[in-house]
């Protein structure tokens, strides 16, 4: 019995699914883990990671076509769980520029957007990024006051986004923005006039990811920069969702990240001449944090393969995000307890999950609007106002 998985739930995964989980686990445990710790003191994300990420088809994995992989739902979850296990920042990188600005032009992009941006943005060449939060409109985006006006031919966007991951970095924007015949999306290359970008310092959390903030002042677009087929904003809800799909997978990851190494700690670490592992206080937080892990497991891998057999509904994504969030949350509390002093360093990973995992239960939905997406899915009531 695997101490880590002990109801065997990756048992159930195909080869190909295993043969994934194993690539990104041994590409993150080598290119990444050594280094994380110190990324995340120092505030930075290492760019130069983006091809490789791309060489191993991680970038709009779930996507097919124009150089992406094709992989079912499920495959691109697996992945996400072994970013995040090891930072939710590298996930998030994948996520956004996959689930988000990749999927959008995907879904919503002609013909000549798709072969523009879609290759090389699957291969990690150009880095985009996904302009929908509004200093003042995050869980409303329906009050968005980015404007888009037709002038002669160009549009014309004015107005500004805000903690926008990967912002600073990215080679192309995919900003939403209210037109006069309702919110549409553009994709706005890095050097266009009026378009700039200020990146956020001083974060507590996601600190080894680009936060940034995206100003548009009489930014001028061609008449073709808008996405042809995206109206309303059903459009970038519709990515969202895709995004927060890879997060309930993700927060796994970071979860299992937790409980692993305060496993291991309590083996190791002795007071009053045994183990702290044969205590039965660390026994019941142990066997806690394993409860709560191999439900949140479950959670993503049957959500999943309802996501493979198109039967996914928004309010199951939500239920994923909401759970495994809260659940990988809480295990990474009770690990730093464990750890005791040991777990405030970045020796060990676990107040960076914590910290974290503290932004990725806010974002992309946070716990009360996920909290009215599901009591609306059971009392058929909206209760958003």
């Amino acid at each position: 019995m695997d101490p880590i998985d002990l109801l065997g739930v990756a048992d159930t995964f195909s080869d190909e699914e295993r043969l994934i989980r194993d690539t990104v686990r041994q590409f993150v445990d080598a290119k990444v883990r050594p280094n994380v710790g110190r990324w995340f003191a120092d505030g930075t994300f290492p760019r130069e990671l983006a091809p490789e990420l791309g060489e191993l088809g991680l970038f709009g994995m779930h996507l097919k076509g124009y150089g992406c992989a094709g992989a079912s739902a499920t495959a691109y979850g697996i992945a996400c769980m072994e970013l995040e296990a090891v930072d939710s920042g590298l996930r998030s990188f994948v996520s956004v520029q996959g689930s988000l600005a990749m999927t959008a032009i995907h879904k919503f992009g002609s013909e000549e957007q798709k072969q523009t941006w879609l290759p090389k943005m699957a291969a990690g060449e150009l880095i985009g990024c996904f302009g929908l939060t509004e200093p003042d409109f995050g869980s409303n985006p329906a009050g968005m006051r980015t404007t888009a006006t037709l002038v002669n031919g160009e549009w014309v966007l004015n107005g500004s986004k805000l903690w926008i991951t990967n912002g600073g970095i990215a080679d192309v924007a995919v900003v939403w923005a209210r037109a006069e015949e309702g919110i549409r999306g553009f994709v706005v290359p890095r050097g266009t006039k009026g378009f700039s970008t200020r990146d956020i310092k001083d974060k507590l959390s996601l600190r080894a990811s680009v936060t940034s903030e995206l100003i548009l002042e009489d930014c001028v677009l061609p008449a073709d920069a808008v996405l042809p087929d995206s109206r309303g904003l059903r459009a970038p809800l519709s990515c969202l969702n895709e995004a927060r799909f890879g997060i309930l997978w993700g927060a796994v990851g970071a979860a299992r990240d937790c409980y692993a190494t305060a496993l291991e700690y309590a083996k190791t670490r002795v007071q009053f001449d045994r183990p702290i592992a044969g205590f039965q206080l660390t026994q019941e937080k142990l066997v806690g944090m394993v409860l709560e892990l191999e439900k949140a497991f479950l959670t993503a891998v049957h959500i999943g393969r309802l996501k493979d057999a198109g039967r996914c509904e928004t309010a199951h994504v939500s239920f994923g995000k909401l759970n495994n969030v809260r659940a990988a949350l809480e295990i990474a509390r009770q690990a730093r307890t464990i750890l005791a002093a040991s777990g405030i360093t970045t020796e060990y990973s676990v107040l960076r999950h914590a910290n974290n995992l503290e932004s990725v239960l806010t974002y992309e939905g946070t716990s009360e609007i996920h909290t009215l997406v599901l009591g609306e899915a059971v009392t058929g009531i909206g209760a958003y106002r």
